[in-house]
C-alpha cells in the first residue's frame, strides 16, 4: 500500500543510529512496524500468564 506520511526528521535520524544494517526509510518503516506489532503480540500473550487452568491429571512431559 502506497501512502504519504509527514515523519519527525530527528526521530528518523536517532533510528537510523539504532539500525546500522538498515539503509532507507522503507526498511526502517517496515522494521519499526514489524517490532512495534510483534511487541504487543507478546504483550497479549504475556497478559494471558496464570489464566490457563490445566487439569489435575494433565501431564505435560507425556507430550515431549
Amino acid at each position: 500500500m502506497r501512502t504519504n506520511i509527514v515523519l519527525n526528521n530527528v526521530l528518523i535520524q536517532e533510528a537510523f543510529l539504532y539500525a546500522e544494517t538498515i539503509k532507507t526509510k522503507r526498511e526502517l518503516i517496515e522494521v519499526a512496524l514489524q517490532e512495534y506489532t510483534d511487541n504487543h503480540r507478546r504483550k497479549k500473550l504475556s497478559d494471558l500468564r496464570g489464566t490457563i487452568q490445566f487439569l489435575e491429571d494433565y501431564n505435560h512431559k507425556e507430550m515431549r
